[in-house]
């Protein structure tokens, strides 16, 4: 996934969704970033994020979303936005030597 360019708005988002790190830090992990905004994002600051994330990026970032940071209703309703439906199961935390 290609990366989310540091701009006044992107900051602003980042600083509000990703509020316990540096913006720069949130947006260096773009899927990372992508599940949070997929959780906490209002439709204002999507249209933002939407300038710099194609349908593919945004496919990728829910297929490598980390485990614990996209909410059950969430999950659903990105998986649906992008014809996925019903939603694959959502990404699991594994703890423990068998993983």
């Amino acid at each position: 996934m290609k990366t989310i360019p540091l701009t006044p708005e992107t900051e602003a988002i980042a600083r509000r969704i990703i509020w316990f790190e540096e913006p720069e830090q949130a947006l260096s992990d773009p899927v990372r970033f992508m599940a949070y905004a997929m959780t906490y994002a209002t439709h204002e600051d999507m249209s933002v994020i939407r300038r710099y994330v194609s349908d593919e990026d945004f496919q990728e970032a829910l297929n490598k979303a980390p485990p614990g940071i996209i909410d059950g209703r969430s999950w659903a309703y990105w998986n649906s936005k992008f014809g996925r439906y019903p939603a694959p199961p959502p990404p699991e935390r594994h703890f423990g030597k068998n993983l």
